[in-house]
């Protein structure tokens, strides 16, 4: 049985151990970016996600970066902190893909430090930083105009960004549009939880309808909305399916895919 080392995990498959996973780890295996972790993601018993996350490109006002057309214009400095996090991964597929003038510089040791790095003008801007981590940590440099948001970033828009595009809709070549799905498709399921693969069908049921349940309770939306944290999750059936959706991609498009979160050139 394969099982996710890297989550620390390693479950009975009876139900009783759940996991929760980090944005992306989902996906890193077929982007070949696993690093020795091995384990099957679409087998797994997703009980579903309590967020469809978007995250956004972000721009401190001094470097004069306000919408996606400066970003492809004018040169840019983006903060980023280790191989593999959204902070590095976005902005390697929209340099690459879009051929713009930036470049990125890693070794942050988290967002705190990247968003101190943009006020003290070492870097100007900062990509895949979460909207909702935002507004939870960060909403005073929106409420201060100190920051201009260019673009976000996920399947869908977030309904507090009508005016700002969206990545899926920069491009309408079919090949790169698939290999962005496939990337972003990690912003729809954010922090999944799950079981292991292979528990019985009527405990799968118990934990995904418990969950559904969690993320209908008055306590628990209340605790999100004073903290502000976003509630819209995604069933369990949902996360499984989209899995299922991306492991089937075609070779061509896993293979571009793999090329733009590459680190480098």
């Amino acid at each position: 049985r394969r099982l996710a080392r890297a989550e620390g995990w390693i479950g009975a498959a009876d139900g009783t151990a759940i996991a929760g996973f980090a944005p992306g780890v989902v996906v890193e295996p077929l982007l070949g970016r696993s690093e020795g972790t091995q384990f099957d993601a679409p087998k797994f018993t997703w009980l579903g996600s309590i967020s469809q996350e978007v995250s956004v490109c972000a721009f401190i006002k001094a470097a004069g970066i306000k919408t996606w057309q400066d970003m492809q214009t004018k040169r840019s400095v983006i903060g980023a902190s280790a191989g593999g996090a959204e902070s590095d991964v976005f902005p390697n597929v929209l340099r690459k893909l879009f051929n713009l003038p930036l470049s990125i510089v890693t070794g942050y040791p988290g967002g705190t430090e990247i968003i101190l790095a943009m006020e003290r003008h070492e870097v100007d801007g900062r990509c895949g930083w979460s909207w909702t981590s935002l507004l939870s940590r960060s909403k005073a440099l929106l409420d201060n105009k100190q920051i201009d948001i260019t673009l976000q970033i996920g399947l869908h828009k977030d309904k507090a960004l009508p005016d700002v595009p969206l990545i899926m809709d920069l491009t309408g070549d079919a090949l790169k549009k698939a290999a962005l799905r496939l990337i972003v498709s990690r912003q729809s399921m954010a922090r999944p939880f799950a079981a292991p693969p292979g528990i019985p069908a009527e405990r799968a049921r118990l934990l995904r309808a418990a969950f559904d349940a969690t993320m209908k309770d008055p306590e628990f939306r209340a605790e999100a909305a004073k903290l502000n944290l976003d509630v819209e999750p995604v069933s369990g059936a949902e996360v499984e399916a989209l899995l299922q959706e991306v492991y089937a991609s075609p070779a061509e498009v896993v293979k571009l895919a793999t090329e733009l979160v590459r680190e480098g050139p």
